[in-house]
């Protein structure tokens, strides 16, 4: 009997620590999407599979506060280095890897983002929108938004412009995951109708998840939706309408989430799995059981599940993490992804910007025929990244 007592007392133990993990860890927000595993298919068989791999930077110059000269270091690294690290590559296209810089507004300097538009205009990276805001309104939104895209597009032509409206397009990120004011605590945002001002004021397309462990993580995982604004509540993009061969579009703003699961040969106390939720930095470096698990997840349009969407994300200029990035383990991530999933018969892979990707599901949602990598300016145009004019 003591020996059963025992074995109860471990086992209502490891019970509790798990239960305490999933607590803190917020993952009951996703647990039970998680477990229903709805968003896999087969691909028939003989069918080429295509990897559309993107990488989006939550980009932040002024991360932590630092000094003038240590903001300009962070830039001037990434400037010198990446161009380097991606002319070893090409996928089926004869492509390189290209970084989908999200700046944001309240840390915008010129001379932070020239160096960026140069790293674009050689075809490196494209740059799209990202916002902190705290208590914010439905106007303050609007004029930040309004600003910061028109500045980009007359100083950078960092982003495309409507041909009829002249209205900016652009993808976007929330800072501190909490969009359409989704933190439980109410901070980090403010606005309720947060997706429909984005619609209205050019946005297309969404890249903030997955944000877990973050409480703002929505319910929905591992899945291309189109998610629509309740004005009176937070958090409406929670849930919505998965984008399908032959579907319309619907609602306010189309959601494109990277993988979200569990690292299961990577145990905390050798019993309990971390969380991949596809975030590279040096303490989680992109090796090959990640780039495995990315893929494998299968992320796709629905109907076409041979179009695998693979989006990880990053905080690309903090120190601590840039030597991963830059460096000796984003080459070999590189190296495997070619070795693995580019033979061009059962694999093809494409790097692709954030705008690319959205392109490639539009025309995944439209039923096109043929490769995804002829669509990568399907609906939304490359800007053209013109170089600053003398005095400005």
């Amino acid at each position: 009997m003591t020996v059963v007592y025992v074995l109860l007392a471990v086992l209502l133990a490891l019970c509790a620590a798990v239960a305490l993990f999933i607590r803190q860890r917020n993952i009951q927000e996703w647990l039970l999407s998680y477990m229903k595993q709805d968003w896999r298919a087969p691909v028939p068989p003989g069918t080429t599979k295509h990897v559309m791999f993107c990488f989006v930077d939550h980009y932040e110059p002024m991360w932590k506060r630092p000094d003038y000269a240590t903001e300009c270091r962070r830039v001037a690294r990434w400037r010198q280095e990446y161009p380097a690290l991606c002319d070893q590559f090409r996928d089926a296209d004869g492509r390189g890897p290209i970084h989908s810089f999200f700046y944001p507004e309240e840390e915008y300097r010129p001379e932070h983002l020239e160096p960026l538009v140069e790293i674009c205009r050689m075809g490196y990276g494209e740059i799209e929108i990202h916002l902190h805001h705290d208590k914010d309104t439905e106007a303050g939104l609007r004029e930040k938004l309004r600003r910061f895209t028109q500045l980009l597009v007359d100083r950078h032509d960092a982003l495309p412009v409507d041909p009829v409206t002249k209205q900016p397009r652009w993808a976007f990120i929330h800072g501190n995951w909490a969009l359409d004011n989704s933190h439980p605590k109410g901070w980090g945002c403010g606005v309720n109708n947060e997706l429909i001002v984005l619609r209205e004021e050019g946005c297309y397309v969404d890249y903030t998840f997955p944000a877990s462990p973050d409480p703002c993580q929505t319910s929905t995982i591992n899945k291309i939706y189109y998610a629509k604004d309740d004005p009176h509540r937070c958090k409406s993009h929670d849930t919505g309408v998965r984008v399908k061969v032959g579907g319309k579009p619907w609602g306010d703003l189309m959601l494109i989430q990277g993988p979200l699961g569990f690292k299961w040969n990577d145990r905390k106390f050798g019993i309990i799995p971390r969380i991949e939720n596809s975030d590279i930095r040096t303490s989680c470096p992109p090796t090959p059981d990640r780039v495995d698990a990315w893929v494998e997840t299968g992320i796709h349009v629905e109907g076409k599940p041979e179009w695998i969407f693979v989006k990880i994300h990053t905080h690309g200029t903090q120190e601590r993490d840039m030597d991963t990035l830059l460096g000796e383990p984003m080459k070999r991530c590189y190296e495997y992804l070619q070795s693995k999933y580019n033979d061009g018969k059962e694999w093809k892979l494409h790097y692709v910007s954030a705008r690319e990707m959205y392109n490639i599901v539009k025309a995944a949602e439209q039923g096109l025929p043929g490769e995804p990598g002829q669509y990568r300016d399907h609906v939304i145009p490359r800007p053209g990244y013109r170089p600053m004019p003398a005095g400005h």
